[in-house]
């Protein structure tokens, strides 16, 4: 799945209900540590702030765009819910 500010792989966990994961890839296209560092940084945050849209039994990886860093927070949740809310679906 897709999005302005990032791409989402989710993957489902067959099994036993298990908490849902989440990472980050952040490759040096995005610009220095500091900046990769900042990207991680805001997306955690904005995962965090999305925990309890999180469906179980999935593991969502984040591929972070540079826009993420001029993206108002707001905007950032709201995208990070929607990808929640599509995986739930899927």
């Amino acid at each position: 799945m897709t999005s302005r500010y990032f791409a989402a792989f989710c993957l489902p966990v067959p099994g036993e209900p298990v908490p849902a994961r989440f990472g980050f890839t952040t490759p040096r296209a995005l610009g220095k540590a500091v900046k990769r560092n900042r990207i991680k940084r805001r997306m955690r945050e904005a995962v965090r702030a999305q925990l309890e849209v999180l469906p179980a039994n999935f593991a969502i990886v984040f591929n972070p765009r540079r826009t993420v860093l001029e993206a108002p927070f707001e905007d950032l949740c709201r995208e990070v819910g929607r990808i929640f809310a599509r995986c739930r679906q899927s």
